[in-house]
């Protein structure tokens, strides 16, 4: 009996457990989709609205307007102030003060020395080392010397006022004022009168060249450059420059090309155009490098194909003393310097450069730079360079 009890209750527990599996996965199947509504076409609907009838209008394209094209006018390049440069004739003197400012300590210890009593071998050595410091050379000192002991010898003059006197005369004499220290700038034979201008390398030859030019546009010249230092771009730019400030026209060449022939194309410019003055700057050299040298006397010659060049002028650096008198030499073997342009005058007590030069090698000091402003280049005068290195000790 209890065993027939067991298979019932395992039996029910079994039929419990099969519905309890097989109801989920009924409640789990997909519901079928609703019905979709069928909508009734569209002419099958009655109109709640009648449709008036529609006019068909040709359909014209907008007129295309064209805005009026407003032409800017050309901007116009800006043209350079032309600058109108001061009058030479009495330039030196005018800048006086400036030369004096570095060279007076000269004159007044010479006239110190020279204003004493007695004068003894002492105090004349004193004044040979003054002059020697200056750069007016041993020769030239020793001659200045003599003639200033025989001078106070004779005379016996001891004020100031009175030595002042005999060593300006002294002084004016070794600068040998008769010699020719004008320019040749003047056009002829149908041609412009041709200035070359030569140098070491720092002198300030592109500089001075500016400066030429203007002295010569303040003297009434029209000038035109040649900027024949092809090795240096800045050098033509800056020559440029200065020609723009005094309206003159600059001839340049490619960078690196042939220095003659851009001082000859300049010169046959200055031809066609009828210009009074041609001025050409060469490049920098050395005066030991022969074939730098070489080349500085090709471009002469071939600048004389258009005839004689009428000035060839050295520019030196009084600060570089005694060492210009040896530049000063080798130059005019090459290329026949006509006269010499010293620079920075204003920053030297070694003025007596100007007498070694003229002494060495008879080449007149014609022109000379008092400082850096445009209109510092002055014709030189001995007689208002000598008032300067004395100083205002009268």
């Amino acid at each position: 009996m209890e065993y027939v009890v067991a298979a019932v209750i395992l039996l029910v527990v079994l039929v419990v457990g099969a519905v309890g599996l097989v109801v989920p996965r009924m409640r789990r199947k997909e519901l079928p989709p609703p019905p979709v509504p069928t909508v009734p076409a569209e002419e099958e609907l009655p109109p709640l609205v009648e449709k008036a009838p529609v006019a068909e209008t040709p359909v014209t394209e907008a007129p295309v307007i064209e805005a009026p094209v407003i032409e800017e006018p050309p901007v116009a390049a800006p043209t350079p102030v032309v600058e109108k440069p001061e009058p030479t004739a009495g330039r030196l003197v005018r800048l006086r003060a400036r030369l004096a400012r570095s060279q007076s300590a000269l004159g007044r210890g010479l006239l110190t020395v020279l204003s004493r009593d007695h004068l003894e071998d002492d105090d004349w050595e004193e004044i040979e080392d003054s002059l020697i410091t200056a750069d007016v050379g041993v020769e030239a000192t020793q001659v200045i010397v003599e003639r200033l002991r025989e001078r106070v010898r004779i005379l016996g003059t001891r004020t100031v006022a009175g030595v002042r006197e005999q060593l300006t005369e002294e002084l004016i004499a070794a600068l040998e004022p008769d010699l020719d220290r004008s320019l040749h700038t003047a056009p002829h034979d149908g041609r412009p009168a041709v200035l070359m201008v030569v140098g070491v390398n720092g002198a300030g030859k592109t500089t001075t060249c500016g400066k030429i030019g203007r002295v010569l546009i303040a003297d009434g010249r029209t000038v035109l450059f040649g900027a024949a230092d092809t090795f240096r771009a800045a050098a033509t730019e800056q020559l440029v420059t200065w020609g723009e400030r005094v309206g003159a026209e600059t001839v340049r060449g490619p960078a690196g090309g042939d220095p003659a022939s851009v001082a000859f194309d300049a010169v046959k410019r200055g031809i066609d155009v009828g210009i009074d003055t041609v001025v050409v700057d060469t490049a920098g050299r050395l005066q030991n490098k022969v074939g730098l040298m070489d080349e500085l006397g090709k471009v002469k010659r071939v600048v004389e194909k258009h005839g004689p060049v009428d000035e060839t002028l050295l520019v030196l650096d009084a600060t570089t003393g005694q060492n210009g008198l040896e530049q000063a030499r080798v130059f005019t073997e090459v290329v026949d310097v006509t006269g010499v342009v010293l620079t920075k005058l204003d920053g030297t007590a070694k003025g007596g450069i100007v007498i070694a030069v003229q002494r060495k090698l008879g080449i007149p000091v014609k022109l000379v730079g008092l400082g850096e402003g445009p209109d510092d280049l002055a014709p030189f005068e001995p007689a208002a360079f000598v008032e300067a290195l004395l100083g205002e000790t009268a």
